[in-house]
């Protein structure tokens, strides 16, 4: 009597648009599947033209070419006993639909419309999606003509139903049902589905995937099950990384886990597992037997086939394993690191180009440049055949096989430490030794004469000569003057971008690489059009504190102790004339407060949504111990009044690398005006009503504490009163 079940789930990196490579890469996955002996594989959410697709989906081109894709795949031999359960947009009665299509041996047996939209952060799918409101309702979907030659079917159910195979129950969920108060994994576990599944499109954030692994194993702990997650993985096209992660759990226990950073473009998990185990788990817990006697059944759609074999007594099942997660500082090491590498790869660039300034934010994104290329050598070592491949186009040498990582780094990264009269030696020295290290084709110049013939011009022009502020200049002079250095180094960051490779004799243009981190950006601390304009940034949505880290861990596990030396040095800008040789502008200074409190603010105004006044009540309570509401008061007002005078450039932000839930991309995840009363009379006065009415209790408690003190005889005095002898 067959009972043990072997299931696969997957993580692809699907590419939205690529028809041709998410089918293939689809098939490869289930012939791997099938190799591994499944009778059943789950892929990702929309996996047929990959998850990013955005507007496209309102094209009717996406929705035929899907089709074509499904109709290869039921006529692939490939796809042939085993059941498939693939991502698609749908088109039912004029409306989209983001589905599930499940199919066996060129027959689709159902398709299950998504019941919960993501909405939400970066997520717009209400935009393009309708859910599939009618819980445990089906109906009848026409198929195209194309499907119905093929599959000899004219209708197939469609909504929310499970499939019955022979020896057990199939339910689907998709992504973001799995993270709603009301699961459908829930009412289906009720009513005897014991295998669910969960096609995701989720995508990276520092610290998130403790939040995916204990959902999944608390979904089969209460309720018993199996429980399969596929998951999207790279950048299918813009700034958000899916980080894999696909797994296996059965009641509460983890059986398999995927990797969350890789190279590999199609990773596929298998497990074997006894259905007898669920069956037990469930028999015990009481509370969940009542309440399975009290569900709404779902409708189920049955097929003459099973996942188990007949002869199965000595067939080996799978193990529990304990999930191993990443440290933040490795998440950033690896998630960016293969987001570039999807970038570099897909946009047919022939590598990078880093303005690199002997900081830690060029420092950073150099390292994971340099990351990149570690994971590129080992990834052909283990004979990943496609990155060897990629590697050799990028390069134009068919020949070549990548082996040191600081060798493929001098191929790929080209850093330029741009200096002017303010740059000091120490920056200078930084810059090269980290150069030198990771093994980056390093340049050295000055941007001296750049600055003064455009300077030149404009004292032609207007007959005035701005002055720096340590020269007699005003505010204004000295502001513009170190925008006029900035921006003149992103105007040649793109010249030598586009031209190094061509003076050096070889193919290909360089993709700028920008360095700006979260919280700057936060704030508006950078200039509008400098060197945080860029192609795309890997630390635009990673804090200060969280990159101090980072550098720390990759002093350690790269051998840089150059890195050791720039995390001691204070962050500047070094745009101001320097005093007697040595900086003298530090960013905390120019932005009036630390970067620590930097981060607090970002995740008060965005994560808790938090506006001035909210904002100062909770922090309050935080910073009760260091600072005085007044203090307090200062510096909400301080952080609202730069973070909206400077909100227009987030308008033009560089495309980054998406990591932080405060992160103000302006794009799509954080949406607000550009336009601010950067003053905020009503709400500043607001906090500055609860400042003073907070001064007024302290001083009253304070003279009443005196009064007390002086009212009330110390009990000496009391036994020299008179009488009182």
């Amino acid at each position: 009597m067959g009972r043990k079940v072997t299931v696969a789930t997957c993580a692809l990196n699907q590419w939205a648009l690529d028809f041709e490579g998410n089918f293939q890469r689809i098939l490869k996955s289930i012939q791997i599947a099938k190799d591994k002996g499944a009778r059943y594989r789950l892929g990702p959410e929309l996996e047929i033209c990959g998850y990013g697709c955005w507007d496209h989906y309102h094209e009717s081109d996406t929705l035929l070419h899907s089709l074509q894709v499904l109709a290869a795949l039921l006529d692939s031999p490939i796809t042939q006993d085993i059941i498939c359960d693939v991502g698609m947009p749908v088109m039912h009665r004029n409306v989209r639909y983001n589905c599930r299509v499940i199919f066996l041996n060129r027959k689709i047996l159902l398709i299950r419309p998504k019941m919960a939209l993501a909405n939400e952060g970066n997520y717009r799918e209400l935009r393009w999606f309708t859910p599939w409101s009618r819980s445990r309702q089906t109906e009848d979907y026409v198929l195209p003509r194309m499907l119905q030659d093929l599959t000899k079917q004219t209708t197939v159910p469609f909504g929310d139903v499970v499939l019955a195979t022979q020896d057990t129950c199939i339910g689907s969920e998709v992504c973001e049902e799995l993270w709603t108060p009301r699961s459908p994994h829930v009412d289906m576990g009720l009513d005897g589905v014991e295998i669910i599944t969960n096609a995701s499109g989720s995508h990276h954030v520092l610290r998130k995937a403790h939040t995916r692994v204990d959902l999944v194993t608390m979904a089969t702990s209460k309720n018993g099950g199996i429980y399969l997650l596929a998951n999207q993985k790279g950048c299918d096209g813009d700034r958000l990384y899916y980080d894999g992660c696909a797994m296996i759990a059965m009641n509460g226990s983890i059986f398999a886990q995927g990797t969350q950073f890789s190279l590999d473009d199609v990773e596929v998990l298998t497990a074997t597992l006894d259905l007898e185990d669920v069956r037990s788990y469930r028999a015990e817990i009481s509370s969940r037997n009542l309440e399975a006697s009290k569900v709404s059944p779902y409708p189920r759609v049955t097929v003459d086939f099973a996942l188990s074999v007949s002869e199965d007594l000595l067939e080996p099942v799978s193990e529990p394993v304990e999930w191993t997660y990443h440290r933040p500082e490795e998440e950033i090491s690896l998630g960016p690191a293969c987001w570039l590498w999807d970038f570099l790869r897909r946009s047919k660039q022939a590598g990078f180009f880093l303005p690199l300034s002997g900081g830690i934010d060029s420092a950073a994104s150099a390292c994971i440049v340099y990351s990149m290329c570690c994971l590129i050598c080992e990834a052909v070592k283990s004979g990943n055949q496609q990155v060897l491949a990629d590697v050799q186009n990028l390069v134009q040498q068919f020949n070549y096989t990548p082996r040191d990582p600081r060798e493929l780094c001098r191929r790929l990264l080209t850093t330029c430490y741009m200096a002017s009269e303010n740059s000091s030696q120490e920056t200078h020295g930084r810059a090269t030794e980290l150069a030198q290290l990771i093994g980056s084709y390093h340049i050295s110049l000055s941007i001296d004469t750049a600055v003064k013939a455009v300077l030149g011009i404009f004292s032609l022009v207007t007959g005035k000569f701005p002055r720096f502020s340590a020269h007699g200049g005003s505010s204004r002079e000295n502001l513009a003057l170190q925008n006029v250095q900035a921006r003149i180094r992103m105007v040649l960051a793109y010249l030598f971008a586009q031209l190094s490779l061509w003076s050096r004799g070889a193919q290909g243009g360089l993709l700028v690489l920008g360095s700006a981190n979260v919280d700057e950006s936060l704030l508006g601390y950078l200039t509008k059009y400098d060197c945080s304009s860029a192609d795309i940034n890997p630390i635009g949505g990673i804090s200060k504190t969280d990159l101090r880290a980072f550098i720390q861990f990759c002093a350690e596990r790269f051998q840089l102790p150059t890195l050791k030396i720039i995390l001691s040095a204070p962050a500047t800008a070094e745009l101001e004339p320097l005093a007697n040789g040595q900086v003298s502008q530090t960013d905390e200074e120019d932005m009036g407060m630390t970067y620590a409190e930097l981060s607090i603010f970002g995740r008060l105004r965005k994560v808790a949504k938090a506006g001035p006044y909210s904002m100062f009540c909770k922090l309050l309570n935080m910073w009760k111990d260091s600072c005085t509401p007044r203090q307090v008061a200062e510096k909400v007002k301080r952080f609202f009044s730069k973070y909206s005078m400077n909100r227009h450039k987030m308008t033009t932000l560089t495309p980054a690398y998406h990591a932080e839930n405060y992160s103000p991309d302006d794009n799509r995840f954080d949406l607000r005006p550009f336009l601010y009363n950067a003053k905020w009379p009503w709400q500043f006065h607001c906090i500055d009503y609860q400042v003073l009415q907070l001064e007024k209790k302290a001083q009253q408690s304070q003279e009443d504490q005196i009064l007390e003190h002086f009212e009330k005889p110390s009990p000496l005095w009391k036994q020299l009163l008179p009488g009182d002898s």
